[in-house]
């Protein structure tokens, strides 16, 4: 366990904004986290679950408590090394199997540690033929983060392939397994970020994936890049690169441009709404999650594409990321939100809503 005191949290965020950390600690093995709650406990601090820091806002002041984060890894593939709360230390290999072979494989379940970067259990799944996950490639960010608000894109959501989840309960002081049911999933919302906020430490998750591929319908960006260059390979490696190419086109490189992702959420709409919204030629988007808008394309049409608002440029192939290109502060970012919620709700009459969490 490594306690690391006075931190900027801008360090450990890609928007790059918040002041110090009082402490921020890397747990190495699950035992250590009860070791990292007694030591916020001993004095009197609160804690902060953080993973990889592309869905998280600091604050100018930082945070006088403990920020724990995980660096625990490894992904195992059901049958493979047993699971347990030591946990291996480095990922596993899957033995090599002939492509063929993936027409006559049954699903198959792999668990990743919270620390592992998504991208790599997203690359681990396509290379073995197995699909569920492939649409989330290229999404920043660590494994444990991924079930907190039902990642998704393109289609494809955490909640359709997970199975459960081994936690730690710091409310109970104990490790359990947590199922997908308990979780409650919805749009970008599960009990990890609702009602049970900073009550469990995710150690690692579970998903059930199975050889094949992506269902149609696809999502209009995939089937409009498809159409445009031709594409046949739908396998999940295939859809995987096409992925990969959509959101290099469009979205920043975190590492490069300092943004937390997609910055709102999509507007969600009854069938009423959808149907009027329809009937003013909206964009409405009809999938197996609801009926929505992409919060992007609301954002273009109100003519915020590539302004720059208080230090904050809005992207300009993706309106709904949002590039800290000069802001000093949480309160430039908070000034640019502000503009773009209220000019959008102006003209079209929705409410935005942030994404990102805060610290």
């Amino acid at each position: 366990m490594k306690i690391r005191e006075n931190i900027p949290i801008s360090t450990l965020t890609t928007m790059r904004l918040g002041g110090p950390a009082r402490y921020v600690i890397d747990v190495e093995k699950p035992e250590e986290i009860p070791e990292a709650y007694n030591f916020a406990k001993s004095k009197s601090l609160p804690t902060f679950i953080l993973g990889g820091g592309a869905n998280t806002i600091g604050h100018d002041e930082g945070f006088d408590g403990v920020i724990i984060k995980s660096n625990l890894k490894g992904i195992i593939e059901a049958g493979g090394a047993q699971y347990s709360f030591e946990g291996p230390k480095t990922r596993a290999s899957a033995p090599e199997r002939p492509e063929k072979e993936y027409e006559r494989q049954a699903p198959l379940q792999i668990t990743a540690f919270s620390g592992e970067e998504w991208d790599a259990v997203v690359a681990y799944a396509c290379e073995r033929g197995l699909t569920g996950i492939e649409a989330l490639s290229k999404i920043p960010g660590l494994a444990g983060a991924a079930p907190v608000q039902n990642i998704g894109a393109y289609g494809q959501d955490i909640s359709q392939t997970l199975v459960s989840i081994e936690v730690y309960d710091t409310l109970e002081n104990k490790f359990k397994t947590l199922d997908k049911n308990d979780l409650q999933f919805s749009y970008r919302k599960s009990i990890l970020n609702t009602t049970a906020k900073n009550r469990y430490f995710v150690i690692s998750i579970t998903l059930e994936l199975k050889p094949g591929t992506m269902s149609h319908p696809f999502y209009n960006s995939i089937e409009k890049y498809i159409i445009a260059n031709n594409c046949t390979d739908f396998s999940p490696a295939g859809v995987r690169d096409i992925v990969s190419k959509i959101r290099a086109d469009k979205l920043p490189d975190p590492k490069e441009k300092a943004s937390a992702g997609s910055f709102f959420k999509n507007v969600y709409l009854t069938e009423k709404e959808a149907t009027e919204a329809e009937k003013k030629d909206y964009p409405v988007y009809r999938g197996h999650d609801g009926l929505k808008i992409n919060s992007g394309w609301l954002i273009e049409q109100a003519g915020f594409s590539d302004q720059l608002i208080h230090g904050i440029r809005v992207n300009k192939k993706a309106a709904l990321v949002l590039i800290n290109e000069s802001a000093k502060s949480y309160a430039d970012l908070a000034a640019a939100r502000q503009e773009i919620i209220d000019k959008i709700q102006k003209d079209f009459g929705y409410k935005l809503e942030q994404e990102p969490v805060e610290i």
